[in-house]
């Protein structure tokens, strides 16, 4: 696939500063997350009339196809293709032509790479979260089952007072309790959707992207582009 970009170097780039620039070694473990935002984003473009029904039928197929093949280990993806976007971007125009390129109409790889990260993130906070509460409920579930065992309590590593072993550990609850207070509070600031940000300064297509923001469960749209 011909670089996306570089259009002004009159020499090939040295593979050392393609290798160095590269990131699909890291961002492929975004690939679900650029595949659902994109078949929203194709949704979008059809109920918006800017491309046909059966374009976007079309690479909706072709994507979750590619999601099973990631999905399965059995996708390769490519260092010279640079990211995850043109990885899936070049496989999908291999299977259903040049019909993919429709897919990335009122759309930048700006906008795209941070609706991704707001994705995996979100989902990663959601885990977070959940692996919280299930060590807190373990811990309740033990200090429950140990009210009235008396432990040493230490300060300066020396012993100071007898303590229940219940309060100690419900101690490491309301801290894990103000750690998952931070992630929800970090996760209602990851839960705006950029999409349709564009490049810089949005886009002059007929888009709408509430509706993409309530495909992919976002209660609000980021107000500025840039």
């Amino acid at each position: 696939m011909k670089k996306i970009w570089g259009g002004r170097f009159k020499e090939s780039t040295d593979t050392l500063m393609e290798t160095f620039s590269a990131s699909i070694s890291f961002d492929k473990r975004l690939y679900a997350c650029d595949i659902e935002g994109s078949i929203a984003h194709c949704k979008m473009l059809a109920r918006s009339k800017i491309i046909s029904s059966t374009e976007s039928q079309k690479i909706q197929k072709g994507l979750k196809r590619i999601l099973k093949e990631c999905d399965e280990g059995r996708f390769e993806f490519s260092e010279k293709l640079e990211d995850i976007h043109m990885n899936i971007e070049s496989r999908l125009k291999e299977i259903i032509g040049p019909t993919a390129g429709k897919l990335h109409t009122a759309r930048s790889r700006n906008d795209q790479v941070c609706l991704d990260i707001r994705l995996y993130l979100r989902n990663e906070v959601d885990e977070t979260i959940e692996e919280i509460n299930s060590l807190c409920k373990t811990l309740v579930n033990i200090a429950k089952k140990n009210v009235d065992r008396i432990i040493p309590g230490y300060t300066h590593l020396q012993r100071a007072q007898p303590v229940l072993l219940s309060h100690h550990l419900l101690a490491y609850v309301e801290m894990l309790l103000r750690d998952k207070d931070r992630f929800l509070d970090a996760r209602r600031r990851i839960n705006i959707m950029p999409l349709g940000s564009a490049a810089l300064a949005g886009t002059n297509f007929p888009i709408d992207r509430r509706y993409t923001a309530k495909l992919l469960n976002f209660p609000e749209v980021s107000h500025n582009s840039m």
